[in-house]
């Protein structure tokens, strides 16, 4: 018998507070305001200090999901039970060399976070001396934070005598840092509780550098402490004075500077010190310059410099000396070339890498700093993912980087930039089988309305009919230019497996044409994302692969946005709807200018508080201001209490509204993480179990 949604379940029904706004001679009624707790930044450290009308209407609601799904309680732990058979359950990275040793992460059996390790190996072949010994035993550590456990970053220093990590105990994105020493095993704590979670050595040893978050939850500031002097205090190094702009520290590629960057998604400002000297004042490279990006990459005696600076769009490389960094002294190195995307660039001693995307496809391009020749790393699937592995020396020919697309699992190469050898390192297993001749995968480019081609990245059963007779999962993200790889992702399998076509739409607000598809889905321009959305959805089932109520849209964060509105827009399309974490109350986030993100943000959305018209744009697409009377599909909403990134109130307020608008039977369903924050749970397996349910809740609506 097919598993079904108990549509008889009686939903909770949220009491209604009218409250009233007035901004910019613009007026809007909320009706669930008082959702939002007052103390929510407390609520955010402690979750128990949540109001209790809140927390009794939230338990009410996953009480209410929890019946909805009753019924699909065997189909979601088959599919997990699936999910993780394709999982090695003792899976391990591939070691990774710093001079005498090597680290790495693996899990043993039964392990949700595993354990970092490493292994002393000869410096010139890299052949381990040993066995591995275990420096951080994640799976042990965690053990102490049942309630929820995340690591941030796990460091070790210069000398490799020490090892610096951070966890978050919340899911509200604070985290404390511990200091272990390697040689005798101790761990101490270092009294930083409110780190953002990187952490960057000096390289004496001794220096820790990492980011403050202020009272809203930003990271705002630098600090840094000698982290064996029990009485040495924190030092403020830098401090970011515009609530518009994010913190970050890191070092660069030589590892020779502590990097600060301060920036928002289209405008750059960073900050050096020199490693070797880490009391020294930080320097500014280029101050900022609104819509001006740039990184940096030091090689010889020059900065490299991948930027958008007169008017790159998508960018070029650019380079200044070291000693004189100055806009002023920066001078063509690589041009810019429209419709090639420079999206990474990676300094070696002899080399400068860079990761670019032409035609929705990624692109390795490697030149040799002593010749100027260069060469490409070619590949021959249709659609794939390319990513460049981190690596912690500088002076070497290897460069790692992974492959995978749709039906093929993800593959880890080493490649000799000298004799251009490339070895596999590592092919990712599927302990319960795959054979890629079972899938087809297929690039399509359909026409959106105003006449653009979208790409779309479809997978699914060999032989699969296009006769519209199959479900089809339509995943789409389109904003901060992000864009969606074509990797290989084993969950999906479940849906492919039981005849879904899986299509991921290769929106404009991300960047899978360009830094110019991105621009072409922001501000003024965002309804293009959701119009390329809709109307990929409209053209798959014309072309036979699904038809209309048997599409189900999923999307998370910025991709909660996107669903919500697309759903506006054409309500009998979807079959479903599966939001996580979903960004749908955007007029009032963005006109809350305490949130974490809604400064930062404004570049991207644009400042109701201050600018008129982006006001109404915003307020003619936001999700939760434009609930209509409808016949809603069935819904799967998800969020996170601690989440600092999307407020729990944005899923909870737009569930309940849309419930109050409901003209059909189809249940609309939120479900809140009580213990944890954006990225939900945060063991491996824990995880898929999420992933589980969604793909549960997919399946029996279009069954």
């Amino acid at each position: 018998m097919t598993a079904k949604l108990n549509t008889s379940a009686t939903p909770p029904v949220a009491p209604k507070i009218s409250t009233q706004t007035t901004q910019l001679g613009f007026t809007r009624h909320d009706d669930y305001a008082w959702m939002k707790d007052d103390n929510w930044q407390e609520v955010m450290r402690d979750t128990s200090k949540l109001g209790a009308d809140i927390r009794a209407h939230l338990e009410a609601e996953n009480k209410y999901t929890k019946s909805v799904t009753a019924d699909l309680t065997n189909l979601k732990d088959t599919i997990f039970e699936e999910m993780k058979g394709r999982l090695k359950a003792d899976a391990t990275g591939v070691p990774s060399p710093d001079r005498g040793y090597a680290y790495n992460h693996r899990y043993r059996i039964g392990d949700q976070h595993g354990l970092y390790e490493r292994t002393a190996i000869d410096i010139t072949t890299k052949e381990p001396l040993g066995a591995p010994e275990t420096i951080l035993d994640a799976e042990a550590l965690s053990k102490d934070y049942p309630a929820f456990f995340n690591l941030g970053s796990v460091s070790h220093s210069d000398d490799q005598n020490w090892l610096a990590y951070s966890l978050d105990a919340s899911g509200a994105e604070n985290y404390e840092v511990f200091i272990k020493d390697l040689t005798t095993g101790a761990i101490a704590p270092t009294g930083i509780t409110k780190s953002a979670g990187g952490l960057q050595w000096a390289r004496d040893n001794k220096t820790l550098f990492w980011v403050e978050r202020d009272d809203n939850q930003r990271p705002y500031a630098v600090f840094a402490k000698n982290i064996h002097d029990a009485k040495a205090s924190p030092r403020l190094i830098y401090k970011e004075t515009d609530p518009g702009f994010f913190v970050s520290v890191g070092e660069s590629d030589s590892g020779n500077f502590i990097e600060i960057s301060s920036h928002n998604h289209t405008t750059t400002e960073l900050w050096l010190i020199p490693s070797d000297t880490p009391d020294t004042a930080p320097a500014c490279v280029c101050p900022r310059h609104e819509g001006r990006e740039y990184s940096i990459h030091d090689h010889g005696d020059y900065f490299y410099i991948s930027t958008n600076a007169n008017g790159a769009t998508d960018f070029q490389i650019m380079r200044a000396p070291i000693t004189a960094p100055a806009f002023e002294n920066w001078e063509p190195f690589l041009p810019h070339k429209s419709g090639t995307l420079i999206i990474g660039v990676t300094a070696f001693g002899n080399y400068l890498v860079r990761l670019v995307r032409e035609n929705a496809l990624p692109r390795i391009i490697i030149r040799d700093m002593r010749s100027g020749e260069e060469h490409e790393i070619a590949f021959e699937e249709q659609a794939y993912a390319l990513g460049l592995g981190g690596s912690y020396e500088y002076e070497t020919p290897w460069l790692r980087f992974s492959y995978s697309s749709p039906t093929t699992p993800r593959q880890t190469f080493d490649y000799n930039m000298d004799t251009r050898q490339r070895i596999l390192r590592q092919t990712q297993e599927v302990p319960s089988g795959h054979n890629p001749a079972d899938y087809t995968c297929e690039r399509l480019l359909i026409t959106a309305r105003d006449g653009e081609e979208v790409p779309i990245t479809l997978i699914m059963r060999a032989g699969t009919a296009k006769d519209g007779s199959a479900p089809l999962l339509l995943y789409g993200y389109g904003s901060y230019g992000m864009t969606m790889p074509a990797g290989f992702r084993t969950s999906l399998l479940s849906l492919v497996d039981r005849g879904f076509v899986y299509a991921i739409a290769h929106i404009r607000g991300g960047m899978a044409k360009g830094y110019q598809w991105y621009l072409d889905g922001k501000l003024e321009k965002k309804p293009n994302t959701f119009n390329d959305f809709v109307d990929a959805g409209r053209a798959l089932c014309e072309l036979g692969y699904s038809a209309r109520g048997r599409v189900i849209m999923h999307g998370g964060s910025a991709g909660g946005l996107l669903v919500g509105a697309a759903l506006n827009q054409d309500t009998k399309l979807w079959g479903g709807m599966i939001a996580a974490v979903p960004f749908v109350d955007v007029l009032n986030t963005m006109s809350d200018d305490t949130l974490p993100l809604t400064p930062p943000e404004w570049p991207e959305w644009g400042n109701p508080l201050e600018d008129k018209e982006a006001y109404q744009n915003i307020a003619a697409y936001s999700p939760y201001d434009n609930v209509a009377l409808a016949d809603y599909p069935p819904m799967l909403i998800t969020g996170g209490l601690t989440d600092p990134r999307v407020t729990y109130w944005e899923p909870a307020k737009w569930a309940a509204k849309i419930r109050e608008h409901q003209t059909g039977d189809a249940p609309i369903m939120l479900k809140i993480n009580m213990e944890a924050g954006h990225q939900g749970e945060s063991g491996r397996y824990d995880s898929m179990k999420e992933t589980a349910l969604e793909y549960a809740f997919a399946v029996s609506v279009v069954s």
